[in-house]
């Protein structure tokens, strides 16, 4: 009586699907990884774009003077930036800005700043808006 004979090992076939699914998962992880790093490298710039501006805006009034029309620019490391100062048009209640000067004597003004970096045509932005307070001369106050 024979016996029937049993293969030990794997099958040609069987090495070949096992090397495609293994390098089907490491490209994958590749990808995801590759994809982090990407992700890791844009909230970097995005959070030193974010410095830059605060740095840029803490200078308002100080080093940048607080001024109706005034526009600057400049660079910090690797971030260049544009400021601009202008009027404040009006408040999500409706007061105007004039009202508000006469009767307190403090004029609100907007300050816009860009904040841009990279090289084109890859070069990215990011703008930052507030509103500045700025009280006005007393003598001017109440004159009609």
């Amino acid at each position: 009586m024979s016996r029937p004979v049993r293969s030990r090992g794997f099958t040609l076939l069987e090495l070949l699907l096992a090397f495609v699914v293994f390098a089907l998962s490491f490209a994958t992880v590749l990808e995801i990884l590759s994809g982090s790093m990407r992700n890791t490298v844009r909230a970097r710039e995005f959070t030193e774009a974010a410095l830059t501006a605060q740095s840029v805006m803490d200078q308002v009034g100080l080093e940048i003077p607080l001024e109706e029309g005034f526009t600057a620019s400049g660079e910090s490391g690797d971030y260049r930036w544009e400021i601009g100062i202008f009027g404040y048009e009006s408040g999500p209640d409706g007061f105007s800005p004039v009202e508000l000067a006469e009767l307190t004597g403090i004029e609100l003004l907007q300050v816009d700043l860009r904040v841009s970096w990279g090289v084109p045509p890859r070069d990215q932005s990011s703008e930052f808006s507030t509103v500045r307070a700025m009280l006005l001369n007393r003598e001017m106050v109440g004159q009609e």
